[in-house]
């Protein structure tokens, strides 16, 4: 697995690189010790696991999660409790109380090897069914994985998304995130919807030649006119 560490203190960062020696299954690809550095760095790399500090001076570590198109498994790290009940809230894959203990990591190694085995790194530009994405609305965030985000809504400068039981908004365009996800598993409704293809239960005929989907859970939406041909082409219909 390719890891990149991220935290401000260069001796943690250390500390770190020593303990993920010994596993021969593990390669540090990197450091970082800023928000914007650990950003570009793992663009440019595209790591399988980032071990992430969470109190850092400047940009915080949700802040960084909240920067990446894509995020990569993410173990974080603190020295606080309070941060690391926070980060398990988060449903991050695993968090570390330091001092790290080695039979600790250990346990979180062994979690990192079953989630990478279950799910292979799509370097991609596109985002794929089964990456996953960094949501935060306030002060609550989440680590969603695209398949269960069932559709999408613009509002205004905005999106709301739709997953779980779950609505948070986040201050991205609708034509952004078009561009960023998987066609084939992501279908642009309209102006102000994108649906997951996975999830539509029925297809009706709908006003002006436009067509009406129902999901899985109960929810209607509406496809344009014009979007209704491109739907209908892909579907062949």
């Amino acid at each position: 697995m390719r890891v990149i560490i991220i935290d401000d203190e260069r001796l943690a960062r250390s500390g770190m690189r020593s303990l993920l020696a010994k596993y021969d299954d593990v390669e540090v690809v990197d450091e970082a010790n800023n928000v914007d550095e650990a950003f570009d760095k793992i663009i440019a790399l595209n790591p399988e696991v980032i071990f992430l500090d969470i109190q850092m001076p400047g940009k915080s570590a949700f802040e960084l999660l909240e920067m990446l198109p894509r995020t990569p498994l993410v173990v974080f790290a603190t020295a606080y409790d309070e941060y690391a009940i926070k980060a398990f809230e988060t449903n991050a894959l695993d968090y570390l109380l330091k001092p790290i203990e080695p039979k600790r990591l250990d346990a979180c190694i062994e979690k990192l090897r079953g989630q990478l085995e279950s799910k292979p790194n799509s370097p991609e530009d596109r985002l794929k069914e089964g990456d996953r994405v960094f949501v935060k609305d306030g002060e609550r965030c989440w680590f969603v994985q695209l398949s269960d985000i069932r559709m999408f809504e613009s509002e205004g400068n905005y999106v709301k998304v739709y997953f779980e039981g779950e609505t948070p908004l986040i201050h991205r365009s609708l034509n952004a995130l078009d561009e960023k996800l998987d066609d084939k598993a992501f279908f642009r409704a309209s102006r102000k919807y994108i649906i997951n293809l996975r999830w539509i239960d029925k297809i009706e005929p709908w006003f002006n030649g436009g067509l009406m989907v129902k999901l899985k859970n109960g929810e209607s939406v509406e496809i344009s006119r014009r979007q209704a041909v491109k739907f209908k082409e892909m579907l062949s219909i």
